[in-house]
């Protein structure tokens, strides 16, 4: 039997979570120094309450090694004779290192897969590799799945505002600026996206996108339809792909409803989830944000 852990940061669905009984190692994220682990004191929709304007101090740390010990523990309980551990790329977190040290100290087999990215992108990862555990892979071919995949996944995204980016340093707002469009503001109010498109003058705010390594800017445009159209013009319909759609703050739901919906209408869709932004991703984007990821599907 092979055990599934997973870190909190990868914003994994309960759904997925049911399906393969995973253990989610939490990411602790702090506000104004009080720390909460990621869904276990806290979930999305306590923080975006406690996070509201203006932004309290807040900041994330890794999981030690030693609950990342529980969660092998854990799956041993159940009956797994070795695991797979997917996380957060090693060069945005120090999870990685602590489910290395963990997989030392501990009787059972870990393989452990830096997924090379982020956010939604840490899943997509781990659900192809728990997929092909479910029709029968052995432990070395799944993990050697989810590793392929990394580099072909892709996502688009806005941020309605830099403040929370700039404070947790963690991205390069020189390059960030370099590749936005200077006239670029917050993004208009879900509520009042419609008014926002029609106005001559509304604020315009840059759509970006990532394909593997590469990150780049896909235009600029305001208002909640022509933000959907930006983000959903990125994605391939030429190939087959699953997709992903974000719902970070509560208002920010239209748009995931359209990107959504305009997902469905499109033939070489073969999946769409929705993934909720939780706490330690919104902790370095801000609770303003709204895209999707989408990969291939094999």
């Amino acid at each position: 039997m092979i055990g599934l852990v997973i870190d909190s940061s990868s914003q994994i669905p309960q759904d997925l979570i049911d399906t393969y009984d995973v253990e989610v190692v939490p990411i602790t994220v702090t506000i104004d120094e009080e720390p909460f682990r990621e869904g276990v004191d806290i979930d999305a929709d306590a923080f975006y309450e406690m996070v509201e304007e203006p932004l309290p101090e807040i900041g994330t740390s890794q999981p030690s090694p030693g609950e990342f010990v529980e969660a092998y523990e854990a799956l041993a309980a159940r009956g797994a004779t070795e695991i797979l551990c997917v996380t957060v790329a090693d060069q945005h977190s120090g999870t990685f290192n602590s489910a290395r040290i963990a997989a030392d100290l501990v009787a059972l087999p870990v393989r452990l897969v830096n997924s090379g990215t982020m956010s939604f992108g840490v899943t997509a990862c781990f659900w192809e590799a728990a997929a092909a555990i479910a029709e029968g892979a052995e432990l070395e071919a799944a993990a050697t799945l989810a590793e392929a995949l990394a580099p072909t996944i892709s996502s688009t995204f806005f941020l309605q505002s830099l403040e929370q980016v700039r404070k947790m340093g963690r991205v390069d707002l020189d390059r960030l600026s370099s590749l936005t469009s200077p006239t670029s503001a917050n993004a208009p109010n879900a509520t009042d996206s419609q008014q926002a498109d029609q106005a001559n003058n509304a604020d315009e705010v840059s759509v970006y996108v990532t394909r593997g390594a590469d990150f780049d800017v896909a235009g600029s445009t305001s208002g909640l339809i022509s933000l959907c159209e930006l983000m959903l013009a990125q994605v391939p319909t030429d190939q087959p792909v699953r997709t992903g759609v974000c719902l970070a703050a509560p208002e920010m739901l239209p748009y995931a409803e359209l990107l959504e919906k305009q997902l469905a209408t499109q033939t070489n869709v073969v999946g769409t989830v929705r993934y909720r932004v939780g706490p330690s991703v919104a902790a370095h984007t801000g609770p303003g944000t709204a895209g999707l990821f989408w990969w291939p599907a094999n």
